[in-house]
């Protein structure tokens, strides 16, 4: 699996022009699932994501999670991470999962957030929607699960 986390001092997706989640302080994180991830794959990545010490602390280090600063997270399925740029001019989307696989981790991913106590919003999987942010930095890191 991979997250693409951008610390946000806001963010929404809206679908057919009516927003299906928005958050203020946190992290926007476009989730992408790849063939072979595994239910184990969804659990460390929500684990290792929560904890990330990418806030400021009182000195304006990086030095505080996501579950320190009490921020929310709007998690966006976006099954592109997996987009293969190698050979050609079109991408290839064959490394990433099918939609049902890619479904069941995209919420399990969702359901570890919350139960570690992050306010979780979505966007609505297999939609065409729009994303927009502050990013807050900016900061922008790519976490893969078993090398992130």
């Amino acid at each position: 699996m991979r997250a693409l986390l951008q610390r946000v001092s806001e963010a929404r997706v809206d679908v057919d022009g009516v927003t299906a989640g928005r958050i203020g302080p946190g992290l926007l994180i476009l989730l992408g699932v790849a063939r072979g991830d595994t239910e184990s794959d969804a659990e460390q990545l929500a684990s290792k994501v929560s904890q990330l010490r990418i806030f400021a602390d009182a000195e304006g280090k990086m030095n505080r999670s996501l579950l320190d600063t009490s921020g929310s997270a709007l998690i966006v399925s976006q099954f592109t991470l997996y987009g293969d740029t190698r050979k050609g001019r079109r991408p290839s989307f064959d490394l990433a999962a099918p939609p049902e696989e890619a479904r069941r981790l995209y919420e399990l991913f969702c359901d570890r957030m919350r139960a570690v106590g992050v306010p979780v919003e979505t966007g609505i999987f297999q939609a065409m929607m729009s994303v927009h942010l502050v990013n807050d930095g900016p900061v922008t890191l790519l976490v893969e699960s078993g090398r992130g």
